[in-house]
């Protein structure tokens, strides 16, 4: 494992990168990954509404594809019992099984709505599942000096797919058509698994062998809700997938039409600006190499994406929209970089999976939550309801900065309180 500590400045952002051969395989495998599910989920909601004409059924159908993330408390347990780089190659063979299936449907003209939503399921299965063990991992690939810029690259490498991996799922479906993009994203799931094997002998289980997976799991649930700076760190979590995610995720063509008067092109530039937004904000943070006001960052950070959104609801005017969707990018990456990275550096390694499969958890709400701030909107409009969302998630910031205030005073693993940290398991 590289233990070349990042320093900050532009010529650091790659640093991890550049040095660690490791987390440079893991990182290439989490692209091809990452650009794999963005792609295909893209092509089965497609294939969803061109069969049943149903915007209802193309919600059921993403619904299921993110129900998994509600497994985050055991398969954060699993994360921690078991070899983690095997998880995730079991992960990518299984996503690359369950798309090749759908494909071959597909390719025979016999891919139905009921085979859409089961393959979705299974690369849902395959990758939300795999989170806690890939975000762990990090950690011990890259060690805790380097972890921030770790985090944020693997936050870039989120962002690339995300902006990169719709729009090329969508001109493969106009050019080669639904099946054989489909066949295209089995590619990238092999790629992921071909350079995982490298790194088999990385990633071992930081419990006994003996352990049961349910004890495992209700005794770091015990563990981590007796930690208050993980607790705090999981609060603005929550708070931030049920107040804000949502909005990104439902209400973004709502915007486009109705408050700004675009059309698809134009809601297609609003979104890559938040997307390049993301990737600059990454990117800084990456530069920062271990710097000392992690917290600081992730609370002032998180309440400026907040106060982003809130101007945003406000504006209507494009080219002001725009930029402040540019914005809204760049301070997101505080708070899904830092999230992980605090979330690591305030639990014992023994717990890491587990309190990353909590992460998961939390992140598993916002289809809920999206039910309910559309319920919401449809009664007062996507204005005043993300204005109410981005301002409820800043008093939420201030309520939790108050009651644990060494959440804003995390830094460097020296400066850190460790009072709430439970013993290392032995």
């Amino acid at each position: 494992m590289s233990q070349v500590r990042t320093r900050p400045g532009l010529g650091s952002a790659l640093a991890s990168l550049r040095d660690n051969p490791q987390f440079r395989l893991l990182w290439w495998s989490n692209l091809f990954f990452f650009g794999g599910a963005w792609s295909q989920t893209l092509v089965l909601g497609w294939i969803a509404y061109d069969l049943t004409g149903s915007e209802f059924l193309v919600a059921v159908f993403t619904a299921v594809r993110l129900a998994p993330l509600l497994l985050g408390p055991l398969t954060g347990a699993l994360a921690d019992r078991y070899h983690r780089v095997g998880m995730l190659i079991i992960a990518s063979g299984w996503a690359f099984l369950a798309v090749a299936v759908v494909a071959l449907l597909a390719s025979v003209d016999l891919l139905s709505y009921g085979a859409i939503v089961i393959g979705g399921l299974a690369v849902g299965l395959a990758q939300s599942p795999s989170q806690p063990a890939r975000a762990a991992l990090v950690l011990e690939l890259v060690g805790r000096e380097n972890l921030s810029n770790a985090n944020a690259l693997n936050a870039l490498a989120m962002n690339v797919t995300q902006v990169i991996g719709p729009a090329l799922g969508g001109a493969m479906i106009a050019i080669l058509g639904a099946p054989t993009t489909l066949w295209i994203s089995t590619l990238w799931y092999a790629a992921s698994l071909l350079l995982l094997l490298p790194l088999r002998r990385y990633g071992r289980a930081v419990t006994r062998a003996t352990e049961r997976m349910l004890p495992l799991m209700i005794n770091g649930i015990r563990q981590i809700g007796r930690n208050r700076l993980a607790l705090a760190v999981l609060g603005v979590t929550l708070a931030a997938n049920i107040l804000i995610w949502p909005i990104y995720q439902s209400f973004m063509p709502v915007f486009a039409r109705d408050q700004l008067g675009l059309d698809a092109a134009g809601l297609g530039i609003l979104l890559t600006c938040g997307g390049i937004g993301g990737l600059v904000g990454s990117m800084i943070i990456a530069g920062l190499g271990d710097f000392r006001h992690k917290g600081a960052l992730f609370v002032f950070g998180t309440a400026a994406w907040g106060a982003m959104w809130a101007l945003f609801a406000g504006s209507g005017q494009v080219a002001v929209s725009y930029v402040l969707m540019a914005g809204i990018g760049v301070f997101s990456a505080a708070f899904g970089v830092m999230q992980t990275t605090l979330l690591l550096i305030t639990t014992d390694e023994v717990l890491h999976g587990r309190a990353l499969g909590l992460q998961e958890l939390a992140i598993g709400i916002m289809p809920v939550a999206a039910l309910a701030l559309g319920a919401i909107a449809q009664v007062v409009g996507v204005g005043p309801t993300t204005l109410c969302s981005s301002l409820l998630l800043i008093i939420i910031l201030a309520v939790l900065a108050l009651a644990e205030p060494r959440l804003i005073k995390i830094g460097r693993q020296e400066d850190e309180g460790s009072a709430d940290r439970p013993a290392r398991l032995r």
